[in-house]
């Protein structure tokens, strides 16, 4: 009993004792995104005319960028929590043989708070969390919901200890678009990060 109260005493010691750091930074990239499935037509009479091509729209990629602002708090040597806010231009590129559509880009931008969790291997990070984005623009199409909620994952690494590169994915659960079929966000970020040291 001795020895799991002296163990006791020294976690919670050390756990008072330990540095806890908060560095504010910037972050700014590239967007590669575009919505996920394949827009299904359930009306294609082909009996009728057998001679016109079968309908199809597939969503490809778009290419714009991001940028926000983050806070890292760094609980130990190995784990930090950093909240973000981010502004994305995201949205897809039809390819299609339906009307004139073909080539048409969708945009939707988004304000985006993001609660990432950041696991630490010496210069090396992983990272994932749950994002919220609420639609800011739009051009060339409607989105289906106002908001989006999601999940980011992705990794990092520190060129210096304040400058470095990260790619992430994100996935968005909420429909963005959909006609016959749901379709829901699909970006992938490439680009870099910087904090600042704090005055103490």
């Amino acid at each position: 009993m001795k020895k799991l109260s002296l163990l006791l005493l020294t976690l919670i010691s050390g756990l008072s004792f330990a540095q806890v750091t908060f560095n504010p930074g910037i972050r700014a990239g590239a967007n590669f995104s575009h919505f996920s499935n394949t827009e299904q037509y359930n009306y294609y009479y082909a009996e009728e005319f057998p001679n016109v091509p079968k309908p199809y729209l597939d969503f490809k990629t778009k290419t714009d960028f991001y940028i926000g602002f983050l806070g890292n708090i760094r609980f130990t040597k190995f784990y930090a929590l950093q909240p973000e806010i981010n502004y994305s231009r995201q949205g897809a590129k039809i390819d299609t043989n339906v009307n004139n559509w073909n080539g048409t880009k969708l945009s939707v931008s988004y304000l985006g708070l993001q609660l990432v969790n950041k696991f630490y291997f010496k210069q090396f990070n992983v990272h994932a969390g749950p994002t919220l984005e609420f639609v800011l623009d739009n051009k060339n199409f409607e989105p289906q919901n106002k908001v989006d909620l999601g999940i980011t994952a992705g990794a990092g690494y520190d060129i210096t200890p304040n400058f470095g590169v990260e790619a992430r994915v994100k996935k968005g659960f909420i429909p963005v678009e959909g006609y016959n079929t749901d379709h829901y966000n699909v970006v992938f970020q490439a680009g870099v990060y910087y904090t600042f040291n704090l005055k103490k």
